[in-house]
Order: structure tokens, then C-alpha cells, then sequence
């Protein structure tokens, strides 16, 4: 059994999409490194989370990243939604003078811990090296841990909010035209960062 860790039910049933009823939801709360990179805090998550569990784990790590913000908020996203506000993080990136500075992407890494080892992969965002992982970061006991990275990611624009539905940035983050909270789930699910992460996991987790 796979175990996605997360407290949001919803994140599991988005996974069971791709990976049918063989993921189950694991609530653990492990330490959040801080970090510009989605993927060390990603990876470190998933390490500790398989120390804990002893079972296939997957973990994810998300944020928004508006370009004419040198990728702000990226990993800060939550924080930054919860003490600025999502409307305030709009109104900044669309005063910004560069151009087009309401460019902005939604980010999703996915990290899979089995404790075993991985074959090489030419995708650039694949770790195999636990080594390089271990200078990185001497205090992180589970480094010895390899883990696969898997990312996903949709682009679009930051806008005045609309739309009832969706969470977090869901009003003021615009794709195709549409922001993803005028979007239904089934909609935005087709589309979104972490489904993309999940399509690209579902195939290589097939053959594992």
C-alpha cells in the first residue's frame, strides 16, 4: 500500500485518479526544512515520513511563483497567503514595472520513498545521489534515504480574484483564461500542477 502523506483528503482522492484504490492517506507531520527549491523540502519530507511509516511513502510540496516576484512566494506560499493575503500577493505582482510581471506558475513536487534504490533516469529531476545529499545537509539522519522526484507544473497569469471554488491562490491565479476557482474540480484536477506531477509518478509507478 502507498502512502500519501498529507492532512487533505482531497490531495488522496486526486491520487486515486491515477493510482486506483492503492494509496491510502497517512497523516504524519514531519519537519519542514526551509528552502528556495520545492525539492529538498519535498525530499527530506519523504525520507522521514518512510522512517516513520516503514511503507512506500509519497510526499508533495506546492507554491505559487510569480515571475515579476523572482519566484515569490514559491515554498513560502502558505505563509505568505496566510500574512499578506492572496489578493495583497496579486496587487504586487501586477504593480511590478517589468513586463508582463503577472506571469506566474504553479508548482507541484512530488517525492517517493520505498527505501530502496532507484534505476538512473535521464530526467534532470530525478536524485540518485545520496552523497551530495548528505553534504548538503550533515544533521539529516535519513540522507542515506533515496528518493525519486517527480514535478508538475501549469502557467498562468495573476489577476483581480474570481471564482467561488477552489483554496489558497485558486481566485487570483488564471489559466487558459479562466481562474482556477471559476473552475470545477473535475476541471481543474485535468489541468492542475499536481495532477501533472501525479500522471507523470503513475507511470513510472506502474512498472516499480
Amino acid at each position: 500500500m502507498l502512502r500519501y502523506v498529507t492532512t487533505n483528503a482531497g490531495k488522496v482522492r486526486e491520487a486515486r485518479d491515477y493510482l486506483d484504490d492503492g494509496v491510502a492517506q497517512l497523516d504524519f507531520d514531519y519537519p519542514e526544512i526551509q528552502a528556495p527549491d520545492l525539492k529538498p523540502i519535498a525530499a527530506r519530507g519523504a525520507r522521514a515520513a518512510y522512517r516513520h511509516a516503514g511503507e512506500p511513502v509519497l510526499v508533495d510540496d506546492a507554491g505559487l511563483f510569480v515571475d515579476g516576484l523572482d519566484g515569490f512566494p514559491g515554498p513560502y506560499s502558505s505563509y505568505v497567503e496566510e500574512t499578506l493575503g492572496i489578493r495583497r500577493v496579486s496587487e504586487l505582482a501586477r504593480d511590478d514595472a517589468a513586463p508582463d510581471p503577472a506571469r506566474a506558475a504553479f508548482r507541484c513536487v512530488l517525492a517517493y520513498c520505498d527505501g530502496e534504490s532507484f534505476d538512473a533516469s535521464p530526467d534532470p529531476i530525478d536524485r540518485a545521489d545520496r552523497a551530495a545529499a548528505a553534504a548538503a545537509d550533515q544533521n539529516d539522519e535519513t540522507a542515506d534515504l533515496p528518493v525519486k522526484l517527480f514535478e508538475g507544473v501549469v502557467r498562468g497569469r495573476m489577476v483581480e480574484a474570481r471564482g467561488e471554488g477552489g483554496f489558497g491562490y485558486d481566485p487570483v491565479f488564471e489559466h487558459d483564461g479562466t481562474t482556477f476557482a471559476e473552475m470545477t474540480a473535475a476541471e481543474k484536477n485535468a489541468i492542475s500542477h499536481r495532477g501533472r506531477a501525479l500522471e507523470k509518478f503513475a507511470e513510472w509507478y506502474a512498472g516499480r
